[in-house]
């Protein structure tokens, strides 16, 4: 615990926080997880009620995630620099002005704005743990942290059961205001309980340059996707301008955080064997899934009429329920499979899992049930294997580097998840009917053996670095 100091440099007791203020961060925690989670069940109908494609749909998702890997980063240099609970309930007022303009939206580019500013949620799980690690001791506030993160990950199952209801008792556009008015109470709640704690100095600024050029790289990647797939797609010299603009931001983001002082994200700890393995591994691990996981909801949403089920954004969330759990539990048994095993032989379990899934549900998916346990299946193996690789990881580097090497691969995970389900979206719009505009079964066939193909990969990657270690 740490303590304040007064203005004539008097050093004061620290102050402590009681069960409310534990109690309002969990309740902000279960809000914004609800929030974030509403989403995934109800893209078809958001793609029905905005008139949009498959990968634009996507899009709707990803935009949090986006703002998500790039405000991880700095998020917990931010609370340093000017105090945890200051930053945290700014950051949630630009969460509630994108919850308002999402609930708002009356057309794909509102609601893609209102998700790019509720992606600053993601900043709130490592402002709460400094807010937490300054005011409890150290037992007390691993417990505290563990709540936090089980409500944030509950709030993920709430969002994926209410999304269905409130979107049928209201509109799609309740399932945003709902939880935003949520977390305008809870942020009230923190603001009037938690003290503030004073900023900490630092020598070094906030890479910035390293955060637009992040951003710009993984949107004008999803947007290339999208224009290159829709509408019969772009011409060759127009899809290479798009790939050379992706080529010539990534190079940029590389080259800036190499320099720069404080990186957003510190590439030089890819100069290590472990840290690069992991990273490939895990953006390998949650591509396969993020395609998998986008792929599904959209099959359930299918009119009955052809090969899908007609099923609603009610029974949507019921389906996609158990799946949820197991990535709730998988994260826990991931760290135990991290001590018991090599983390290599669970993501080549988890690999095995997910690409025999991915591919029998390529000729297997006349059924709910089929469905459903490829969802439990693959979330189950995605959330033990990327869980395993960062607490190898951690225990494999320095202790001073460890918050550096896990920030890098939960940016690492966020981002495949993203890109995996942008690629699953431009895939349906590839395979669209020309007469209906709809995704051909074909399109999710194809989609499913990709999805298992990347999986696959992950078995050749594990090859690949296991006889680099060796020699």
């Amino acid at each position: 615990m740490r303590k304040t100091t007064s203005r004539s440099g008097d050093v004061l007791a620290p102050v402590r926080i009681g069960r409310l203020s534990i109690g309002a961060l969990g309740i902000l925690a279960l809000a914004l997880g609800t929030l974030q989670s509403v989403v995934e069940p109800a893209l078809p109908l958001l793609q029905r009620e905005l008139g949009v494609s498959p990968a634009e749909g996507a899009l709707v998702g990803n935009a949090l995630l986006v703002t998500g890997a790039v405000v991880t980063p700095v998020a917990g240099k931010l609370g340093d620099r000017y105090g945890g609970k200051r930053v945290l309930v700014r950051l949630m007022a630009v969460v509630s002005a994108g919850g308002v303009a999402a609930a708002l939206a009356p057309n794909l580019p509102v609601l893609l704005f209102g998700q790019v500013l509720q992606g600053a949620m993601v900043g709130a799980l490592p402002l709460s743990f400094i807010l937490v690690r300054k005011h409890l001791p150290a037992g007390a506030s691993q417990v505290a942290i563990g709540l936090v993160v089980a409500l944030f990950t509950g709030g993920g199952i709430v969002g994926t059961l209410i999304a269905g209801p409130i979107a049928d008792g209201l509109s799609w556009h309740g399932m945003f205001a709902l939880p935003t008015l949520a977390v305008v109470v809870a942020t009230a709640a923190v603001a009037r309980l938690l003290p503030h704690d004073p900023p900490l100095r630092s020598g070094h600024g906030i890479d910035w340059p390293g955060v637009l050029l992040l951003s710009g790289t993984l949107l004008a990647f999803m947007l290339g996707l999208v224009t290159a797939t829709r509408d019969g797609g772009l011409p060759p010299l127009a899809v290479c301008a798009v790939a050379l603009l992706v080529a010539a931001l990534a190079a940029g983001w590389v080259a800036v955080e190499r320099r720069a002082v404080s990186p957003m994200v510190d590439l030089r700890m890819l100069a290590k064997p472990a840290m690069w393995h992991a990273c490939v591994l895990t953006l390998v691990i949650t591509t396969s899934f993020g395609m998998a996981a986008f792929l599904l909801p959209q099959l359930f949403g299918v009119s009955a009429d052809g090969y899908g089920f007609g099923a609603g954004t009610t029974d949507i969330g019921l389906f996609l329920l158990p799946g949820a759990v197991a990535g709730a539990v998988s994260d826990s048994v991931g760290g135990i499979a991290a001590r018991r095993f090599r983390p290599r032989a669970v993501v080549v379990a988890g690999a095995v899992v997910t690409a025999g899934t991915m591919l029998a549900l390529a000729s297997l998916h006349t059924a709910e049930w089929q469905l459903v346990l490829a969802k439990v299946l693959t979330a189950f193996a995605a959330g033990v294997g990327t869980t395993t690789l960062l607490a190898g990881t951690a225990t494999a580097i320095e202790t001073a580097d460890i918050g550096i090497a896990t920030g890098l691969l939960v940016v690492t995970r966020v981002i495949g998840v993203a890109l995996g389900a942008q690629a699953a979206g431009a895939v349906l719009d590839a395979g669209a009917e020309p007469m209906t505009g709809l995704p051909a079964e074909s399109a999710f066939v194809t989609g499913f053996m990709a999805a298992g193909l990347v999986a696959a990969s992950s078995l050749f990657v594990v090859r690949l670095t296991k006889k680099g270690a060796q020699a």
